[in-house]
């Protein structure tokens, strides 16, 4: 079959590999759709974290945003997922420590990370080998392209749910992109008032252009302060910023990550008394967001811009933008397109 495989800092290729074959516990899923994110450029551009400590290495088959259908199983896995539709948990765990066995999986020591970590293969092929235990089932009319953005919406709601407001809170999202999207309509559903915070006059219409009035470059914010507030900007400015425009008392969740230190000053969040969460994955949020897409109660769907095949995938990394396309922060691939 067909895989996109990183070769090598800005090299990639699309090379014939053999299919996956499911071995005990596991199923091959044939992959519908895949979403690109910033993890995905990072290591394209060989600066990914994972690559200078060893936890990744080239070549890499990327891609851990997906949908699709279970093909086949293995020994042990239930038949009845056959034909399903499904996303599933990036975060692989050993399932044996005291943090998988304490349902904290996601930050197992060893665990594997689908198309990131530890050379589990990603999705940016044909065929997909999974852990059944890793799958989330999927209605089975919905489409590849909200069923592609459970995961990066998951990571969404876990933000969200890490600051603790209630209906009628104000949230302030630093960061227009694509989890911050995603976190704004999801607060927004839980009856939240959501303001953004945008870095580019592009991503500021588009966020008014699907319903975010609130929506100010960090110049023209409104005095005060907000009860929490989502920091998912890759600004190494925008932790500290946070803490200027937070309620004393209340948090701050930490979800993007700069290309180098963020610093902050832990005296004012003593002084504050506020909250910080990081928040590295959505294997908490795969369930809240799945019935949130299906229920309608957010369409993700106006992020994406673009559906585009193998071929195009080495451009969208690099960077290349068809003029074309519509202003939605993702780009999608069909990997037999």
């Amino acid at each position: 079959m067909r895989a996109f495989v990183i070769v090598g800092p800005r090299q990639a290729e699309i090379i014939d590999v053999d299919p996956p074959v499911a071995g005990p516990g596991e199923v091959v899923v044939d992959v519908a759709r895949v979403g690109l994110c910033g993890t995905d450029r990072e290591f394209f551009s060989g600066e990914m974290a994972y690559l200078a400590s060893g936890e990744a290495a080239y070549p890499i088959r990327i891609g851990h945003e997906w949908s699709g259908h279970v093909a086949a199983v293995g020994d042990g896995v239930d038949p009845a997922w056959l034909g399903q539709h499904v996303t599933a948990d990036t975060m692989l765990g050993c399932g044996a420590c005291d943090r998988c066995r304490s349902g904290r999986q996601h930050l197992c020591v060893d665990r594997h990370e689908i198309g990131i970590r530890h050379g589990w293969p990603g999705a940016l092929a044909e065929q997909l080998p999974v852990p059944a235990n890793a799958l989330h089932a999927l209605p089975p009319d919905l489409d590849p392209v909200s069923a592609t953005l459970v995961e990066p919406a998951a990571n969404a709601w876990h933000a969200v749910d890490a600051t603790a407001t209630r209906p009628g809170d104000r949230v302030l999202i630093v960061g227009a992109g694509a989890i911050g999207l995603l976190a704004a309509q999801i607060a927004a559903a839980n009856g939240v008032v959501v303001s953004i915070l945008g870095r580019s006059e592009g991503s500021i219409a588009f966020a008014r252009s699907i319903g975010f009035e609130r929506t100010w470059p960090a110049t023209g914010l409104p005095d005060g302060r907000y009860d929490a507030v989502i920091d998912a900007s890759d600004d190494p400015a925008s932790p500290d910023l946070a803490l200027d425009l937070v309620e004393p008392g209340r948090r701050v969740v930490y979800i993007g990550l700069a290309g180098r230190p963020s610093p902050v000053d832990s005296r004012r969040l003593v002084l504050g008394e506020v909250t910080a969460v990081g928040v590295l994955s959505g294997s908490p949020g795969l369930r809240g967001a799945i019935d949130l897409i299906a229920s309608g109660r957010i369409d993700p769907r106006p992020l994406v811009a673009a559906v585009v095949g193998l071929g195009e995938v080495t451009a969208v990394l690099a960077g290349d933008r068809d003029p074309e396309w519509g202003a939605g922060p993702k780009i999608h691939v069909d990997p037999r397109g």
